[in-house]
């Protein structure tokens, strides 16, 4: 399988995963423009997605579904509360034959790959991670999420590829300009992993068959890309797993720009 970030950062995001038979997204909040040319990189094209696959329904994760939707007649796939939203028209229209429900720890399959939806801890209505398999290669999603916890960790165990949230650093959120309401929002439980905790979290997920982490939706205002590789190293090493940084690749997802292509 291939993976793909298109876009990954609180201005958008867009990953792309696909097999030999098979092309989905995970979400879509970048411009339609922006999809195109990313999927025209690596030899596909709009028409060629499957399904997109929804995250959660804040703008940054859903701005291009009715985008897409319209230009390409393309699948969509989100929980009970994501849908909510994207049925009050805040996408634009969207046809209902086009809408597909989906729910946590229900499988379902996309021709040659299966993907299970996974609860997590987020502000809002009905928020999920993904896991995406071909029954030989496993990768997993999980970004935007205030906590993990043991539902999380199993959830995880035994992937290929890790795509993992490491938004910010504490330090620089609380000495930012942010307002008090959203550096709270950011460090609740409801709102997304720093550095030291995707590190942590990390620790837990080690094993033997990992071939890349990928670290993604880094803010722009409280984060740096070598502060948070240089972060999660930090908590690798301190930690017990047993594993070190140069065990596997760790690359970090550009945020306005596709990253390399990772080939499992």
């Amino acid at each position: 399988m291939q993976l793909m970030s298109i876009a990954s950062g609180s201005s958008g995001n867009c990953i792309y995963i696909g097999s030999d038979k098979t092309h989905i997204l995970i979400d879509a909040g970048i411009s339609g423009k922006r999809i195109e040319a990313g999927l025209n990189s690596i030899g596909i094209s709009g028409h060629d997605i499957d399904a997109i696959f929804v995250t959660h329904e804040h703008s940054d994760h859903i701005n291009c579904l009715g985008v897409m939707a319209r230009r390409y007649h393309t699948p969509i796939m989100a929980t009970k509360g994501t849908m909510k939203t994207i049925k009050s028209g805040r996408c634009g229209r969207v046809d209902d034959d086009l809408l597909h429900l989906i729910s946590a720890d229900v499988p379902l399959n996309i021709k040659d790959i299966v993907i299970n939806p996974l609860r997590i801890s987020h502000d809002a209505a009905e928020p999920v991670a993904y896991r995406v398999g071909d029954g030989k290669t496993r990768i997993g999603i999980v970004t935007d999420l205030g906590i993990y916890d043991d539902y999380t960790i199993s959830s995880m165990q035994d992937m290929d590829v890790l795509f993992l949230e490491s938004n910010h650093d504490v330090r620089m959120l609380e000495a930012g300009n942010y307002p008090y309401f959203l550096k709270q929002r950011i460090l609740s439980q409801h709102g997304h992993l720093s550095n030291e905790t995707a590190g942590k979290l990390l620790c837990r997920l080690l094993h033997g068959g990992l071939k890349m982490v990928m670290l993604g939706h880094l803010s722009q205002e409280n984060n740096l890309p070598e502060l948070a590789y240089e972060t999660v190293k930090v908590e690798l090493e301190m930690g017990k797993s047993g594993f070190r940084i140069d065990d596997f690749p760790i690359k970090i997802a550009p945020r306005s720009m596709c990253s390399a292509v990772v080939e499992v």
